[in-house]
């Protein structure tokens, strides 16, 4: 650490727990991390087992190798060996570099990595089947592009066509957003960068920024080192298998940044912290404008609040966060009559067959693979620290360690509220992006020691599901 982060951020220098623990007592932890993790594989493999024997009989789980969205197809590609290649450099030489780059060049990295692990994975399927193509097929935004050339006349009438029935009813993805993720392509398309090499692009390279933005987020509200620790299980995220191409990559680096840009106005660790906190709102309000499901991102803006023991950037929050509902709203989409018409086309297509009784812990299950059996271990810690955590927060003093804990609680809150509410039946590897991306932070309470293990299990997951599955996004 430079002279200069400590003094920027006194708080890293608070004790986390020993680097290298040897006692009985740590042991003891390592031992239930890994039960825990070992947890996280019997829940996917019963998941499998039951999901194959429900689909097989009746065909309700709309899905071809349940819990995931995908189907038995072992394969190499192009990306291979560049995945191989960027998951053997993570796993080797992350830590060290985490612990010891200066903290600007770790961003800049750490966005680098994302990057290479995003595409390298994509191109297992390689360029026109795993980029190029995958925002053009026909559930996919880029069909919607040609029917905005008139971009007002296409919000105004946007909820006329949702529900199936009508004639001319929107794609699947198109339907189910509002449609401010539909304008980003459309706005692409008219800057002379249309198609799906563009919108591919567009998706992994902004998906990788939500790394960074959580480092920055993690850096301000929870100190330097466990920002450093989270850094290389940020980058080797296995639920970057569906981050390249998803649009679902760039919703979450949205929402990452007004997380990280909150952070930093509400520890004032900013020159400019009444710019940030409306930055924070106003990509806030893009975020609620890219996917109805994403409002409960309030919850980790949230504990970004209470982490900080502050409400002083709520007023240019709130101010940001009107513009862009104003915007719409004036401009002829209803933000509430869309959501309502999508809840009637979500039960009038595969939301209406697929048993909530399977996908309500099936989802669990596609979480457990997308964010990585290290994120699982982590959660272990999260849940022992957050009693002391909260004692510790009353009375002003919570160490980084609980901080992160309490962050980590607020996204994993936001998604069970996701998952309870019928909404996210299936493909939750791909929809909850946005919320399992504070969830790796968790990772970052695991032993020094065991942090190669743990990264290499990260790896092992992504690189297994991109190699033996064709998944569907």
């Amino acid at each position: 650490m430079t002279t200069e982060e400590r003094v920027e951020d006194p708080r890293a220098a608070e004790a986390t727990g020993p680097a290298h623990p040897t006692g009985p007592g740590e042991r003891v932890a390592r031992r239930r991390d890994l039960i825990s993790a070992g947890g996280g594989v019997l829940l996917v493999v019963v998941a499998v087992l039951v999901g194959r024997t429900v689909q097989d009989r009746d065909g309700s789980l709309q899905v071809q190798w349940p819990p995931l969205l995908a189907s038995w197809d072992p394969h190499t590609g192009p990306g291979t060996p560049a995945a191989v290649a960027v998951a053997v450099a993570v796993i080797a030489y992350g830590p060290g570099l985490a612990a010891r780059l200066p903290w600007r060049r770790l961003l800049l990295t750490c966005w680098t990595a994302s990057l290479a692990w995003i595409l390298s994975l994509a191109l297992i399927e390689g360029w026109y089947r795993g980029v190029a193509r995958r925002l053009t097929t026909k559930h996919e935004y880029l069909r919607a592009v040609g029917r905005f050339d008139d971009v007002g006349a296409a919000l105004r009438g946007f909820t006329d066509h949702i529900v199936i029935g009508p004639p001319g009813n929107w794609p699947a993805h198109v339907a189910g957003h509002p449609p401010g993720a539909t304008l980003t392509f459309v706005g692409l398309d008219r800057a002379g960068l249309g198609g799906g090499a563009w919108a591919g692009a567009w998706c992994i390279v902004l998906g990788g920024s939500a790394a960074v933005a959580a480092l920055i987020a993690l850096r301000a509200l929870a100190g330097v080192e466990i920002a450093r620790r989270a850094a290389p299980f940020l980058v080797l995220a296995p639920f970057a298998v569906w981050a390249g191409t998803s649009a679902d990559a760039y919703f979450a680096a949205v929402a990452a940044w007004s997380v990280a840009l909150l952070a930093l106005a509400a520890t004032r660790t900013t020159r400019f912290p009444s710019a940030a906190a409306l930055g924070a709102g106003l990509l806030f309000g893009l975020t609620c404008y890219l996917s109805y499901g994403l409002t409960l991102i309030a919850a980790p803006l949230l504990a970004v609040l209470v982490l900080a023991r502050t409400a002083r950037p709520a007023g240019p929050f709130l101010l940001g966060a009107l513009v862009v509902p104003a915007a719409f709203t004036l401009a002829g989409f209803n933000w509430w009559e869309g959501y309502h018409l999508l809840v009637e086309r979500y039960y009038q297509g595969a939301g209406g067959t697929r048993p909530f009784s399977y996908w309500v812990w099936g989802n669990l299950a596609c979480a457990t693979l997308a964010a990585g059996l290290a994120t699982v271990a982590g959660m272990r810690r999260v849940a022992v620290t957050v009693p002391s955590a909260v004692r510790a927060l009353r009375a002003g003093t919570p160490s980084p360690a609980q901080r992160t804990a309490l962050l980590v609680l607020a996204a994993l809150l936001a998604l069970l509220v996701a998952d309870l509410s019928g909404m996210s039946k299936a493909e939750t590897e791909r929809i909850w992006q946005p919320f399992l991306l504070w969830l790796l932070p968790a990772a970052a309470l695991l032993p020094a020691r065991n942090r190669r293990g743990w990264l290499a299990a990260q790896a092992l997951v992504a690189l297994l599901v991109n190699h033996l599955l064709w998944t569907g996004w």
